[in-house]
């Protein structure tokens, strides 16, 4: 399964939003990947280095990999990371 997210965290994926990015991803079973939408590059979701290694920042979109029998669980919990803007709810 794949989808893809702009990211809303005017952080992007650094600091705080990435370690929670991370935190979600480690809940769940399957395989999980992540990079940006337009490029070839992707990163284990379960690695705070990997994932801010993207570089990835507001407003960019991610592609979003998952495989396993939660993928769909995972998909949506990575997204609502991704797209929560940081300190919660506006």
């Amino acid at each position: 399964m794949e989808r893809t997210v702009t990211v809303v965290p005017e952080a992007g994926l650094h600091a705080r939003p990435a370690a929670e990015f991370v935190r979600t991803a480690n809940e769940f079973e399957c395989e999980l990947l992540v990079g940006l939408a337009d490029g070839d590059r992707t990163a284990n979701a379960r690695s705070t280095i990997a994932v801010t290694g993207l570089g990835v920042e507001s407003g960019e979109q991610v592609r979003l990999v998952a495989e396993g029998e939660d993928a769909a669980a995972a998909l949506d919990a990575l997204e609502a990371v991704l797209t929560t803007p940081e300190g919660g709810e506006d």
